[in-house]
């Protein structure tokens, strides 16, 4: 570090913000992660206590069921009928049986049998009258007067809450008595059976499923009476807890006494008890102390950390600056001293000039950017290159149905001074034309040549109208534009139209034949539209160029259709009757000279040998067709073998990139497309096809052997070979490592060494 740094002001300056930049992310983040923690926790216990008061609610619902099953039983049950229990001869009976009845559920502490009138009552114990029932059995809450209208009285099922009960031997016990008039849902029952359950039995039942936590839980019946509750920690007094019975079933965030508590209810639609639990909202904060001590000392260490880091930034970054001071400032030494403070006040300043003059640079160089892009446009086609980031930096947009492709030439350009001004402004002029009234927009390419230049135009066209009326005017508005800024008139060539991007290399085509085939005597000015020169009226039956422009094309492409359908085409006029045979050789020539040359070209010298024997045997225009277009057969294969080999080729240099970069985290289908200057989808494609597996598969399997190699060689940590091989996503890793061999990494590397040691 130079300490001589610190006394730039401007370096303090950019340690100060970035540890801004840093620190308020940071608070903000720290905040955020506490608080979602916080939120996040609260959230899952309250889910999970809905989840488990739920299944509480069941396994109490379903306890109920079973004793209203035992009831109906019992109702029914020839042995406890009241005349069977009032014959002392079968009273040993009816109490073996209701023991039996009280053995068959695990919450019932003691099953009781009543008849209404009667002075006795029957237990699992014997007979009891009401005045030892009492003594037995004594309420605090629920007197014997009570005990006996209720027993004579209820028709319904009820449960009475928990109270406490003395039992013989002085020992109290809280019980609950749930009471069953018999038989049931009779309007005139003539029993009752009630059991006492002790309250320890539904809290032990409650337990087990909502496990240990800080908070109360109660159970209210259909009117709002606490039946049971079971409480860990503070408790709500009854008149509060009762209250509670109104909350409708979910979870509610409410204050009492004062401070936050979380509440969760659930209702049971079979006897419209209430289960509630309360929770201190504090807990969720006592749960997280781990937490906020983490992120308190993750904190401290990302502070450090960022203040080191800010200091190289910041020592980076005026580095840079400081040398560009310096090299400003290089004049004499004695300037230099008489005005080095100034200089150092002026760093700002200095540092905003030289990026203009750099960004004056970068300005300079973007046309020839853009045109080097419009080139490979009209010399390959290739519109999937066409971005929209590539169009949004070029300004470029293609939105109207057709396009076609002006090429304008000048006589040879003197290398004058003024020459290339007018030429640099006819080329800024020609970057962009707008043509509103004809719905037509323009793009200028430079080309190789220095004399010509090419405009790609984008227009709608109504194709019930003739092609060349529509391009006509928009050909003579360039023409005129040119002719009025510049006093020029050049020459001009006119590809057709076409609808895709793709075509536009053969317009570009069709308007360079074009300008070369301008009528010879005519002056600057002249237009030639590709369009006309396929009418030949005063040659009637030789091929038009244009035909033969677009077999070679298709040749070259590999396109046998086209090729086929241009040689039958071109063909079918020369089943004239009265055609000589000569005539028919001479036309059968020009077309078999044009594919032998796009043959040559491509590195076909041997066919003219081969097909040399089969040209004078061959008579008429039909064994001429069938020997042209088999010809056409052995070309496209050629050309589409070359190109196959050319993307094999590719395919190799790419999966050689892929093994010796697989490990960069960067790596992905668009960064090795970009590398190659080949579209992603075309990748995709291509490598899916040569390879049988898809492009993302190869590379997981690449880093899938490098660990597997690792974890068999070295001691290296998991994490750190997992992110050596490229992937950030540790868990992620180790869930798609199993899937693929049936063992975590760390399984596997003990397997590996077992059987090593072995």
């Amino acid at each position: 570090m130079n300490w001589s740094y610190f006394k730039s002001k401007l370096f303090l300056k950019y340690i100060w913000s970035y540890l801004f930049i840093l620190l308020i992310p940071l608070v903000l983040t720290t905040v955020f992660i506490y608080q979602n923690a916080v939120s996040n926790l609260q959230s899952e216990i309250e889910h999970s206590r809905l989840s488990q008061l739920t299944q509480a609610k069941v396994m109490v619902d379903g306890r109920m069921k079973e004793l209203n099953e035992v009831a109906s039983r019992i109702s029914y049950d020839t042995r406890l009928t009241a005349y069977r229990v009032h014959d002392p001869y079968f009273i040993r009976e009816a109490i073996q049986a209701l023991d039996q009845y009280k053995s068959t559920s695990s919450i019932v502490d003691e099953l009781l049998l009543y008849f209404r009138g009667d002075n006795d009552i029957y237990s699992t114990q014997g007979l009891y009258s009401f005045d030892v029932f009492s003594e037995t059995f004594a309420f605090r809450n629920w007197k014997k007067e009570s005990v006996l209208k209720d027993l004579n009285s209820m028709t319904f099922r009820a449960m009475r809450p928990a109270d406490t009960v003395l039992l013989k031997g002085n020992i109290e016990s809280s019980i609950l008595a749930y009471l069953v008039p018999i038989t049931p849902n009779s309007p005139n029952p003539h029993g009752m059976v009630m059991y006492f359950i002790k309250e320890n039995e539904l809290t032990s039942l409650i337990d087990s499923v909502l496990g240990n936590y800080k908070g109360a839980t109660y159970i209210l019946d259909q009117n709002g009476r606490l039946l049971v509750d079971n409480w860990q920690g503070e408790a709500l007094p009854r008149d509060q807890a009762e209250s509670l019975a109104g909350l409708a079933p979910g979870i509610h965030n409410k204050e009492i006494n004062g401070k936050p508590h979380s509440i969760v209810s659930v209702s049971s639609d079979s006897n419209g008890w209430s289960y509630v639990t309360v929770m201190p909202s504090e807990q969720f904060f006592s749960r997280v102390v781990h937490v906020r001590s983490f992120i308190i000392m993750l904190f401290i260490i990302t502070l450090l950390a960022g203040v080191a880091i800010a200091l190289v930034l910041a020592r980076m970054q005026y580095r840079p600056i400081s040398t560009l001071v310096e090299f400003a400032t290089s004049g004499s030494e004695e300037k230099h001293a008489e005005e080095g403070g100034a200089r150092r006040g002026n760093e700002l300043e200095r540092i905003r000039t030289a990026l203009q003059h750099y960004s004056s640079r970068i300005d300079m160089q973007e046309p020839y950017a853009r045109n080097h892009f419009l080139s490979i446009l009209l010399k390959h086609g290739h519109a999937n290159n066409m971005t929209p980031e590539l169009q949004s930096s070029f300004n470029l947009q293609f939105d109207r149905s057709h396009l076609f492709v002006i090429v304008m030439e000048w006589e040879e350009m003197k290398d004058s001074e003024e020459e290339r001004k007018e030429r640099q402004d006819m080329m800024e002029m020609l970057l962009h034309i707008d043509f509103p009234e004809l719905s037509a927009h323009a793009y200028g390419v430079e080309l190789t040549q220095l004399e010509r230049i090419a405009l790609i135009v984008n227009f709608h066209y109504d194709e019930s109208q003739a092609e060349l009326y529509a391009l006509r005017p928009i050909v003579e508005a360039v023409r005129l534009t040119i002719l009025d800024t510049f006093d020029v008139a050049p020459a001009i060539g006119v590809g057709t139209c076409y609808r895709s991007l793709n075509q536009l290399n053969q317009s570009f085509i069709e308007a360079c034949s074009a300008i070369q085939w301008r009528a010879s005597g005519n002056g600057g000015g002249h237009v030639s539209y590709f369009e006309k020169l396929q009418h030949t009226p005063d040659r009637p039956f030789w091929i038009p160029d244009s035909s033969l422009m677009k077999l070679v094309q298709s040749l070259k492409q590999g396109s046998f259709d086209v090729a086929a359908e241009v040689i039958g085409d071109s063909m079918r006029p020369l089943h004239t009757p009265d055609l000589s045979i000569i005539y028919l050789r001479c036309i059968y020539f020009d077309l078999l000279n044009t594919m032998l040359k796009t043959a040559s070209e491509l590195g076909m010298e041997q066919l003219a040998h081969d097909i040399a024997p089969n040209v004078m045997n061959s008579h008429s225009p039909n064994e001429l067709e069938v020997m042209l277009k088999s010809l056409a057969s052995r070309i496209c294969e050629q050309a589409e073998q070359l190109h196959e080999t050319e993307e094999q080729s590719q395919i190799e240099q790419i999966v050689s990139y892929i093994d010796e970069h697989f490990t960069d985290q960067t790596l992905s289908l668009e960064t090795v497309a970009f590398h190659f200057s080949i579209s992603p989808s075309h990748l995709s494609r291509s490598f899916k096809e040569k390879m049988e597996v898809n492009f993302i598969q190869y590379i997981w399997q690449r880093r899938l052997e490098e660990v597997t190699h690792q974890l068999k060689t070295t001691s290296v940590p998991l994490k750190e070979i997992i992110i050596g091989v490229g992937y950030l996503d540790t868990s992620n890793f180790i869930r798609k490592f199993k899937k693929e061999t049936g063992y975590t990494p760390g399984q596997y590397r003990k397997q590996f060494s077992e059987l090593e040691s072995s």
